[in-house]
């Protein structure tokens, strides 16, 4: 049995891959910022619940004195596109805007792994939850460039980790149905061309990218660190 982390764990991705892990036998903690659908999913799932906003230094410093003193496996999936449904007026909520999304996906797992990693030892291993969005953008704001920034720091959190036998990869999904992600504003014309620019011609699923995170936490994957695996049918293809 093992320790693992998923932060975001409350819905969606997360959920999948805490619930890929209990699978195992794991003890999974998941951590989110909404105490009762976070309290709900892991009475669901088996999992301890842990209320944390991961941007706040203050409160992760206290989800890291609830865990155990051994991680085997962190994933860094909270976060999400803050941009959407938001209006710029001026320079000033330009700032606060890029602010977010740079809180959300990038100070997140950095705080995180920081507080966590100094537990974790020869075997564990880091996953950080990308996006197809750091490849070709995301059509405006910053959700895209804080993604990149997230696969970046992962170059150096890698070389870093691996002096102590740990991992770390970005796993980096397209298009995934069945997520709190678009927030209600994700109509029948442009799932299906999101959908249409796939090799597979089907959306991806919360399972596929637990299913990755999974992997790369395996014993199979050793010597895989420092990469980002794409999970997305294909709509961003790599040679």
């Amino acid at each position: 049995m093992r320790n693992i982390v998923v932060t975001g764990g409350s819905a969606g991705i997360g959920k999948a891959i805490a619930k890929r892990f209990r699978v195992d036998g794991d003890d999974v903690v998941i951590t989110g910022r909404r105490a009762e659908p976070l309290n709900r999913v892991a009475t669901e799932l088996g999992a301890r619940p842990v209320v944390c906003d991961a941007t706040d230094p203050a409160q992760v410093e206290a989800l890291a004195a609830q865990l155990p003193e051994h991680i085997d496996v962190l994933v860094n999936n909270a976060g999400g596109n803050t941009d959407i449904g938001r209006e710029y007026d001026d320079l000033a909520s330009l700032a606060a805007a890029w602010r977010d999304n740079l809180a959300a996906n990038v100070l997140s797992a950095v705080l995180t792994t920081s507080a966590l990693s100094g537990r974790m030892g020869a075997g564990g291993s880091v996953v950080l939850l990308g996006s197809i969005a750091a490849d070709r953008g995301s059509g405006g704001g910053s959700y895209g460039a804080a993604k990149a920034a997230l696969s970046t720091w992962n170059l150096d959190l890698a070389a870093e980790l691996g002096k102590r036998g740990i991992t770390s990869n970005v796993v980096s999904p397209g298009f995934v149905d069945d997520t709190e992600f678009f927030r209600g504003r994700m109509d029948d014309e442009r799932r299906a061309n999101l959908v249409g620019q796939t090799r597979n011609g089907r959306a991806g699923q919360p399972a596929d990218v637990a299913a990755a995170v999974h992997f790369l936490a395996s014993e199979g994957a050793r010597h895989i660190t420092g990469q980002v695996l794409n999970v997305n049918g294909g709509a961003w293809p790599t040679r």
